[in-house]
């Protein structure tokens, strides 16, 4: 059974999340945020103090974690029985995130779990590599993408609503780098899918980025 598949990839902050969870709702569509994925592995790793240069350790975490995600208006990740839905957008957890993120090993057991989203009527897949190295069969790519500035104020803003404290020249410097770190990676790196439609959404309303996502389906 040939199932639709709609990716969406870019850069931490650019919208990927709340765009692709609200064109999943409006189809009726299964919904895959991969990098909660890499995220909940990042906690795993810094709950019990892991050395980010032990790969045999990520891994063997990477295959034991259990990770439900429950979506409606907003996302809910279940990891080992854990709510860790608010840890998930902290700078530490994001940054231990890419790192990891960047052993092919690492990325190799959690492709499957990825892979596994893909279920009938269809799925909207929300990361960086979704149409360019998880669903490269995907009819429909977008690459949403929005100034590190803009992106950094976003951030800023939702961590602060959130009563977490936060520096915005730092949350800049770190998005910078993060940039820089996932699109110069050997495996995987952050570049658009060349069959992708890419959207920048540093000027453009939520809504008007959904509708585009939507006009593209």
């Amino acid at each position: 059974m040939n199932i639709p598949i709609i990716t969406i990839d870019g850069p931490s902050g650019a919208g990927k999340g709340t765009v692709s969870r609200a064109v999943a709702k409006q189809l009726g569509w299964h919904y895959l945020d991969s990098g909660s994925i890499y995220r909940a592995l990042a906690i795993c790793a810094l709950d019990c103090s892991a050395d980010l240069d032990n790969i045999k350790l990520l891994v063997t975490l990477a295959t034991d974690m259990r990770l439900v995600f429950q979506c409606d208006d907003s996302l809910v990740v279940i990891l080992d029985g854990v709510d860790i839905t608010e840890r998930l957008p902290t700078e530490e957890v994001g940054s231990t995130a890419s790192k990891i993120a960047a052993y092919p090993d690492v990325r190799a057991v959690l492709l499957q779990k990825q892979k596994d989203f893909c279920q009938s009527p269809g799925l909207v897949a929300d990361g960086r590599d979704m149409g360019t190295v998880v669903f490269t069969q995907a009819k429909t790519k977008v690459f949403l993408t929005a100034s590190a500035m803009e992106r950094a104020e976003r951030r800023f803003k939702q961590l602060k609503e959130k009563g977490i404290d936060a520096n915005l020249s730092q949350i800049t410097k770190d998005i910078e780098a993060r940039d820089k770190r996932d699109s110069e990676r050997k495996t995987a790196p952050l570049i658009a899918a060349e069959d992708a439609t890419t959207i920048d959404s540093s000027n453009l309303s939520i809504e008007e980025v959904i509708a585009a996502v939507m006009a593209l389906t």
